[in-house]
């Protein structure tokens, strides 16, 4: 059977998925911040995984359309940007189980082969790096393209993003903005090789 290949030209859709459910969560002033720094020919799109029900197999043979409708929109996208905290060492319960749904059934695993970009904000020093391993430990499994260069792990301090979603240190602003040029780039490198069907 043929596949019929879409050239792609701007703008690109990215999913923004944000890893913390919490209405104040600084990695949402985060993903804000990124994708005002983001080059014009990006245009983003929040995915939100909050109404998901707890992933069981059981579901298998009749998806919910809640979990459908996640699964379209993480479909849409042409690139995905992770944005999350660390919880425990690890990534949030509820942003894994979301990942979980979108790789199910067997065999209609839709994050394969989506650019992908993983970056995160944490009060704590080591802003997320560990919590980042786990998720890119997942996103591996599930054959997705990440941009492995630069890592950015953000130590959220007070006063850092405003409420405007504007950074307030040049050299983070500076370091942010490097960071989603070379999401870009990224994102380019693996529309041109894996051209979405």
């Amino acid at each position: 059977m043929d596949i019929e290949i879409i050239e792609h030209e701007p703008p690109y859709r990215v999913g923004v998925i944000v890893g913390s459910l919490s209405k104040e969560s600084i990695n949402r002033k985060l993903a804000t911040a990124l994708v005002a720094l983001a080059p014009p020919e990006f245009e983003f799109f929040d995915i939100s995984y909050a109404d998901l029900p707890l992933y069981n197999r059981d579901h298998d043979a009749d998806y919910p359309q809640v979990a459908l409708d996640f699964k379209a929109r993480v479909a849409e996208a042409d690139a995905l940007l992770f944005v999350t905290p660390e919880y425990n060492r690890s990534v949030p319960g509820a942003l894994k189980n979301a990942i979980d749904w979108g790789s199910r059934p067997w065999g209609r695993n839709v994050w394969a082969n989506k650019a992908t970009g993983v970056i995160g904000a944490s009060a704590g020093a080591i802003g997320t790096a560990v919590g980042q391993q786990s998720l890119r430990s997942t996103l591996s499994f599930l054959n997705v393209r990440q941009m492995t260069s630069p890592e950015a792990y953000i130590h959220f301090t007070p006063g850092l993003i405003d409420d405007a979603g504007h950074i307030t240190v040049p050299d983070t602003e500076d370091f942010l903005r490097m960071y989603m040029t070379a999401f870009a780039e990224h994102v380019l490198r693996v529309l041109t090789v894996i051209p979405r069907p």
